[in-house]
Parts: C-alpha cells; structure tokens; sequence
C-alpha cells in the first residue's frame, strides 16, 4: 500500500515505515504530523479524486536539519565582477506510520 501526498508544493509517494525529506513543516520533533493524500493505491487498485478526500497520512516528525550546502557562483566574464554564497535548505525528516484509506 502507498499513497501520494502534497506537502510544500511538491508531491511524495510514501508508504508505512518509509522517512521521507519535505519542506519545513512548522512542528518539533516527536510531533505527529498529517498529511493530505491525492492518490492511494491498495491491494493493486488506485483510487484518487473525491474518493481519497477523508485519507490521512499519519506520521512522526524525526528531525529539523538542514541540507547539504549548495555553492551558489555568480560571475561576469572579462569584468573581475565575482560572487560567492552558500546555501542550506531546511527541511523536516517524517517518519510514516500509517495510511487511513
């Protein structure tokens, strides 16, 4: 069994025990989180639209961390214009416990 969930604009297929990398979610680790599914599919059948409305996702927040830094390097050729900066995207760490379908 797995479903499709929407999280910080982006979608994530997920299934019990699976942890998955999101956007920051506004939670401490421990916290139970729920997600919204668009799409489950149990026992070979796929069943989305208003049929999945009343799915839940339920998970556990395991972590807030950040990403590995990214080297961002801007320049202009031929006039010594250099720019350098770094970036760590936060993210949220979800452990999934179990799909309501």
């Amino acid at each position: 069994m797995y479903a499709i969930v929407v999280t910080g604009g982006k979608q994530y297929k997920v299934e019990p025990g699976q942890i998955i990398n999101v956007e920051k979610l506004d939670a401490n680790v421990g916290d139970k989180v729920e997600l919204g599914a668009i799409m489950v599919s149990k026992d070979g059948e796929i069943v989305c639209g208003d049929a999945v409305k009343n799915v839940v996702v339920k998970g556990e927040v395991v972590a807030q961390d950040k990403a590995k830094k990214i080297i961002v390097f801007k320049y202009k050729s031929k006039k010594n214009e250099r720019k350098r900066q770094g970036h760590r995207q936060p993210f949220t760490a979800i452990k999934i416990s179990e799909i309501n379908a």
